[in-house]
C-alpha cells in the first residue's frame, strides 16, 4: 500500500481493509515505517523503533480479531512498557533501561492486534506541556516546524498529525493528551480516572490525575481504542463507573439536546483567538439544537493552582529518590533537567500533613464539579489559553523553574481541571487560525460519562468534516 492511500484512513478503516484480507498487516506497517524514516528526522516524533517485534506481530494477526487489528501502532515513551524493551520517561538515564514487565493497557493493546513498531518523545517524565526533553532533542509541531507539538503526548501528536500513523497512545496527568491534540489539530480524549487501569503494578499515578488513552484523527478511532483499554484489573484500588455499552457503539448515536456550559475566560485570560474558537464552537453545538448557557463552576483558583503544585512537586522528590535508588547511588546535579531539579526540590520538604490538606482541597474540586454537572451536561472551554507555542517558550533548561510555573499556567488553565476532578474532557479540532494553526476547543462531561463526550464530538465531527482533524497528510 502506498503512503497515499494509507493516509487516507483512519485506525478503524486500516482495520476493516485487514478485515476483508484487501491488505496485509505487513503492508500496513511497511506504509508506516516508510512515513516515519521520510517525515520523522524533520519531526523528531519517534524516539525508539520496534521493527523486529513489529513484523513477527503483523505475521500473527488475526484479521478481523479487533476493529484494529492489523493497524500500525505507537506507544508513548512514558509510563507504560514492554518487556524487555527500554522506556526512557524522556530521560537520559533510561535509554537502555529494559522494563520489567508489560503493561496491563499494552498488553491489552497486542490482544487486539495493534501492531506496536515504536515509541514516540515525550518531556522528561512528562513534566512539560512542550515536548522538548535534552535526552531526545524537541519534537516539532507538523503545522509549523518552529513551533511545538505540545506536551507531554508530544510525539504521539506529531506522528498522528503527519499522517505516521492513524492514532498513537498517549497519557494525561494535566492536560497532556489535550494540550498535544489541541496544538496539532487533533481529538484527544482524557477519559475519566480509573477507566484504563495503570497496571500490572501500578495502582495509581499522580494520586489518580493522572490516565492514558490516545490521541486520534477520527472520534472512532479514539471510541475503539477505549474498548480494548478500558476495564478494571485485580487489585484496582477504584474503577470508573462500566459503560452502557461499548464506546464504538456510541459513535454516531443521537446525544440529544445536550446543556452546555460556556466558559470563554478562567482566572487567566484567554487569547482573542482561543476566546473567538470556543465562541464559534458553541454556534455550532447551537445549530444542532443543543442549549447554550455562558457560566462557570465557582472554586478558588489559587488554592487549587497551590494544591496541583504541591502534589506534583512531593510526586517529583518522591520519584527522584525511586531513581537514586535503583542506580544505587545519589543523584548528581545537573544529571536530570533543570526544572525536574526544581520541583523535586520544592517538594522535598513538604510535610506529609501539608500533603493530606492539598490532596483534600484537590478532591474537593470534584464535589464542587458534581454539583456544577447536576445542571450541565458538558462544559465547554478554550482548551488552551494561547495559540500554540514556539519552540523554547517552555525550554526546560532554557527557561527558569518560576517563569515556566508562570508559563503553564498561562498557557493551559483549564487544563488540570478534569485531572483534578476525575471527569473525561476531549479536545475538539474543529477551529483553524487564519494562518492555519490549530485553535482547540475542550469539551468536559461528568465524572464517567465518556459516551456523552463521543456522542457529541462525532456530531460536530460529521457535521463540519471539512475542518474536522486536518492533517498534513491530507
Amino acid at each position: 500500500m502506498d503512503w497515499a492511500s494509507y493516509a487516507q484512513h483512519d485506525a478503524v478503516g486500516l482495520g476493516e481493509l485487514v478485515a476483508r484480507r484487501e491488505v496485509h498487516p505487513r503492508e500496513l506497517l511497511d506504509a508506516a515505517r516508510d512515513a516515519a524514516d521520510r517525515l520523522n528526522p524533520e519531526l523528531n516524533a519517534v524516539v525508539a523503533r520496534l521493527d523486529d517485534r513489529a513484523e513477527r506481530a503483523a505475521d500473527v494477526v488475526d484479521p478481523g480479531a479487533s476493529p484494529l487489528a492489523g493497524v500500525p501502532y505507537l506507544l508513548k515513551d512514558l509510563g507504560v512498557g514492554i518487556e524487555g524493551v527500554p522506556t526512557s520517561h524522556g530521560c537520559g538515564l533510561f535509554r537502555d533501561t529494559p522494563m520489567p514487565e508489560t503493561s496491563t493497557a499494552v498488553a491489552r493493546s497486542k490482544a487486539a492486534g495493534l501492531v506496536i513498531f515504536g515509541k514516540t518523545n515525550t518531556p522528561e517524565f512528562g513534566l512539560s506541556l512542550s515536548t522538548e526533553p535534552r535526552a531526545f532533542g524537541p519534537t516539532r509541531n507538523p503545522h509549523d516546524l518552529r513551533r511545538s507539538a505540545g506536551g507531554s503526548s508530544g510525539g504521539s501528536a506529531a506522528a498522528v498529525a503527519s499522517g505516521i500513523v492513524p492514532a498513537a497512545h498517549a497519557s494525561d496527568g494535566g492536560g497532556s493528551i489535550r494540550c498535544p491534540a489541541s496544538v496539532c489539530g487533533l481529538f484527544g480524549l482524557k477519559p475519566t480516572r480509573a477507566r484504563v487501569p495503570m497496571g500490572p503494578t501500578a495502582a495509581e499515578a499522580w494520586n489518580g490525575m493522572a490516565t492514558m488513552h490516545a490521541i486520534t484523527r477520527s472520534v472512532r478511532d479514539s471510541a475503539a481504542l477505549l474498548d480494548v483499554a478500558a476495564g478494571p484489573e485485580p487489585g484496582d484500588p477504584y474503577a470508573a463507573p462500566p459503560p452502557d455499552r461499548p464506546y464504538l457503539d456510541e459513535v454516531g448515536r443521537d446525544p440529544g439536546t445536550l446543556r452546555i456550559a460556556l466558559t470563554r475566560d478562567g482566572d487567566v485570560p484567554s487569547d482573542g483567538a482561543c476566546r473567538a474558537a470556543v465562541e464559534r464552537v458553541a454556534r455550532m453545538c447551537e445549530d444542532l439544537v443543543h442549549r447554550v448557557e455562558e457560566t462557570a463552576p465557582a472554586f478558588d483558583h489559587d488554592a487549587l493552582r497551590t494544591a496541583l503544585l504541591t502534589l506534583v512537586t512531593v510526586h517529583s522528590a518522591a520519584q527522584l529518590d525511586q531513581i537514586a535508588e535503583l542506580l544505587g547511588r545519589e543523584l548528581q546535579p545537573g544529571e536530570l533537567e533543570a526544572f525536574t531539579e526544581a520541583l523535586a526540590a520544592q517538594g522535598r520538604p513538604v510535610p506529609g500533613t501539608e500533603m493530606v490538606r492539598m490532596r483534600d482541597t484537590i478532591l474537593g474540586l470534584g464535589r464542587r464539579f458534581g454539583r456544577f454537572f447536576q445542571g450541565f451536561d458538558i462544559w465547554l472551554t478554550p482548551t488552551l489559553a494561547q495559540p500554540p507555542a514556539k519552540l523554547g517558550w517552555l525550554d526546560p533548561d532554557g527557561v527558569d523553574a518560576e517563569t515556566l510555573l508562570t508559563r503553564h499556567t498561562l498557557y493551559g488553565p483549564f487544563l488540570p481541571l478534569a485531572n483534578a476532578t476525575g471527569c473525561p474532557a476531549a479536545n475538539l479540532p474543529l477551529v483553524w487560525s487564519e494562518d492555519g494553526l490549530p485553535l482547540g476547543v475542550m469539551a468536559m462531561a461528568p465524572f464517567g460519562r465518556e459516551d456523552r463526550l463521543l456522542r457529541l464530538a462525532a456530531q460536530l465531527e460529521a457535521a463540519h468534516p471539512d475542518a474536522w482533524g486536518i492533517t498534513t497528510a491530507q
